[in-house]
């Protein structure tokens, strides 16, 4: 029996975020009871965060390969194939909890522990996304949270040197205790250099590389799975602290690396640091792992074994080296300035085992820490259907210039523009469109080739309709990326969910990942990483149901791609999908009329389907000048967002109820511009492969004009859309 000079307590066991009959299956299975050191990696390798317990099950219903997947869930990232031997390599993360406890370094740690996880797969990366959800704007703690958050993406990905390029930026009152900050990040490396975290080979060193290892983060990932309460202040010494110019060195001496043959397997230290590395690098590979803790660079004294092995410190990597290498390895190391420690040996015992100053203060079974980790099938209910609100039942606005005003200048339609210009959107030179589009995109190599980035969820329909949310989420951002002219590759998601042990939270998970699923299936759009952020609760409040995807698609000739902004004057205007029809759940009723209610607009996938493709097909055939997708706040939002973006009115005639046709988010849906000679040409294409258009207008002076309906100036348009949020900001 190893020595513990610690009892374990039930109140310990509880501090560790375990329950009593998880503690019973950890006696049962060590035969003994734990260290201190144990129970902190027990508690490290159980928690929601890194086992997925509470959403396993459900997450293996999702699709996840395609003939363009190379690597799936499971890895650091997916890795989907985009031609001339390159890949791309992708991932969503949540860094909820740390964010809303210290906003600035949870922001930009999320950003660091994402960008690690793409050039841990040998990708240098390419852009960065980002979804965030902030309370209402008037409560307490809102601005605060909105100018930290920002800051700290901004201050990592711009020191690092990543474009951002795309986002989301939400309020609502559900989000008052819980913020949620979705960090996406790409990269590009070649089909041939893809490096995986399974150790290979008994006797091999095993050696921690990049920054230092501090208190910072001891216990995030325990914190990350629990719930907030009054006592969330004293959660702040779990926040990791982040240093984007040392990942900048980190990435090059990885990337470097990479190049000699020396790497076996590579994993990035991000939740529950060296534990979890460690743990699963070994058990990948049917190996045992012996760590030495004495050798861990350290920049704190006195660090007791439990702290290291817990430690959230960021910018680490744990690698496997071919034993010849080790030389090549450390100069290159130590010429980036980082440390570089051999502290551990790779094993055929199938334990694992931490020594610290002569003792060994951890022998556990490796491949249980993971695979025996609790697997719940929760209990859960299916959430109640709404009712569905027919147009009628539904107040027409008093005014409908100040209904479209509002809808484009409020808290949740307002310019996002405050956000994306404290982001470095151009840094490497390969930026063709930044945030405020359907997508952002970037060109890759030489080919003339370019990749199309996207993240989209509808919180408000997934709470009235899970299933139905979740297709949406999915179907938004396939169609996102069809509106640029991109083949949509496959997807990342990062679910943002309460407390899965109430039933009804747990219902909305089931119900939203099966509507993913089957509009993944739908739509030949895979699952290939993601993350899973439950607990998103304070005091018995959740977040609304946040299935967040991260999408990405590939435009084989960049020179072909669309905008959503008007082009020409003369152009015509045509609906794909037809009038619209539905107003439960819209930014319409919720805004204009105060209302929160009804079903959500339902999802037609095989209609998603046939639409997009005949979109994608005009793109690339050159034969539309625009092409928005009609989403929140419907066809009047998406004529006001392309007129501004082009500096160029339009007039169009929709039919009764007019408040339907304007602000209806019927799913499935995209205005186009052609110019008048195409135009008999496309409409009669788009009617004989069954598709429902309609032209409506024409692209024409300076204002926006609906016959009969409204009539407001661009330049005031404009105006409204760009002054709530530096508003805001500045407290007016």
């Amino acid at each position: 029996m190893i020595p513990n000079d610690i009892a374990i307590t039930p109140e310990l066991v509880e501090a560790h975020g375990l329950k009593p009959d998880e503690y019973d299956r950890i006696l049962a299975l060590i035969g003994r009871e734990p260290t201190f050191t144990e129970l902190g990696i027990f508690s490290a390798m159980w928690n929601e965060h890194c086992s997925y317990k509470s959403s396993k099950k459900w997450l293996k219903t999702l699709p996840t390969t395609g003939p363009r997947v190379i690597q799936g869930p499971g890895e650091n990232a997916g890795v989907v194939d985009i031609g001339d031997g390159e890949v791309v390599v992708f991932k969503m993360e949540s860094h909820n909890h740390p964010s809303y406890i210290e906003p600035y370094q949870g922001a930009a740690t999320g950003v660091g522990g994402i960008l690690r996880d793409v050039f841990t797969m040998g990708a240098r990366p390419v852009a960065a996304m980002n979804a965030l959800r902030f309370g209402a704007p008037e409560h307490a703690r809102t601005k605060h949270l909105v100018s930290g958050v920002v800051a700290g993406v901004g201050g990592y990905g711009n020191s690092f040197g990543v474009p951002t390029v795309g986002g989301e930026v939400e309020f609502h009152a559900r989000y008052n205790g819980n913020c949620l900050v979705n960090a996406f990040a790409a990269g590009i490396a070649r089909a041939d250099g893809i490096f995986l975290s399974k150790a290979e080979g008994v006797g091999l060193p095993v050696v921690y590389l990049g920054a230092k290892t501090g208190r910072d983060g001891v216990g995030g990932a325990t914190m990350a799975s629990a719930e907030f309460d009054e006592t969330i202040e004293e959660k702040r010494p779990t926040v990791q602290v982040g240093d984007p110019f040392t990942e900048k060195c980190l990435l090059e001496a990885c990337l470097e690396l990479m190049t000699t043959g020396a790497v076996v397997a590579i994993q990035d230290m991000g939740a529950a640091g060296l534990t979890c590395s460690a743990v699963e690098m070994g058990a990948k590979g049917n190996l045992g792992i012996t760590l030495d803790l004495d050798a861990v660079p350290v920049r704190e004294e006195r660090m007791t074994a439990y702290e290291m092995m817990l430690s959230e410190s960021q910018e680490r990597m744990l690698m496997v080296l071919k034993p010849e290498k080790e030389d090549e390895a450390k100069a290159i190391f130590r010429k980036w300035g980082l440390d570089f420690a051999i502290v551990g040996v790779t094993t055929d015992t199938l334990r694992f085992i931490v020594n610290h100053q002569g003792e060994t203060v951890a022998d556990l079974p490796i491949k249980e820490l993971g695979d025996e980790a609790p697997e719940y099938d929760r209990p859960w209910v299916e959430s109640p259907k709404r009712e569905v609100l027919a147009a009628g039942a539904i107040a027409e606005p008093d005014d409908y210039a100040a209904a479209l005003l509002t809808l484009i200048g409020n808290a949740n339609g307002g310019s996002r523009r405050w956000v994306y210009e404290q982001y470095d959107t151009l840094v490497q030179g390969n930026t063709l469109a930044s945030p405020g589009g359907d997508a952002g995109i970037i060109r890759v190599g030489t080919e003339g080739k370019a990749l199309a980035f996207t993240v989209d969820v509808t919180p408000r329909y997934v709470e009235a309709d899970p299933f139905e949310g979740g297709k949406q989420a999915i179907a938004e951002c396939w169609r996102n990326l069809t509106a640029v002219g991109a083949e949509p590759l496959a997807a990342t998601d990062n679910l943002n969910f309460g407390n899965p042990e109430r039933p009804e939270i747990m219902g909305q998970l089931v119900g939203a990942i099966k509507g993913i699923g089957e509009a993944c299936r739908e739509l030949d759009f895979p699952i290939v990483s993601g993350n899973v952020s439950l607990y998103n609760e304070t005091s018995g409040e959740g977040i609304l149901p946040t299935p967040a995807i991260g999408g990405v698609g590939l435009l084989p000739d960049l020179s072909r791609r669309a905008a959503a902004a008007f082009a020409s004057e003369g152009d015509v205007i045509a609906v794909i999908g037809g009038h619209g029809t539905h107003l439960g759940q819209s930014a319409y009723l919720r805004d204009i009329q105060g209302r929160e209610e009804g079903a959500p607009p339902p999802v037609d996938l095989a209609a998603e389907r046939r639409r997009g493709d005949f979109v994608r097909e005009l793109i690339r055939s050159g034969r539309v000048t625009a092409v928005h997708d009609i989403s929140s706040g419907g066809l009047a939002v998406a004529l006001a967002e392309m007129a501004m973006a082009g500096a160029k009115g339009a007039r169009v005639k929709v039919p009764a109820p007019a408040h339907a046709a304007l602000f209806g988010e019927d799913q499935g849906r995209y205005v186009l511009t052609f110019s008048a000679e195409e135009a008999a040409s496309v409409l009669e294409d788009a009617l004989d492969e069954g598709l429902e258009i309609v032209e409506i207008g024409r692209v024409e002076g300076s204002d926006l004009t609906v016959e009969d309906i409204l009539t407001i100036s661009v330049a005031k348009l404009r105006e409204t859309h760009e002054t709530w949020f530096p508003h805001y900001m500045a407290g007016a």
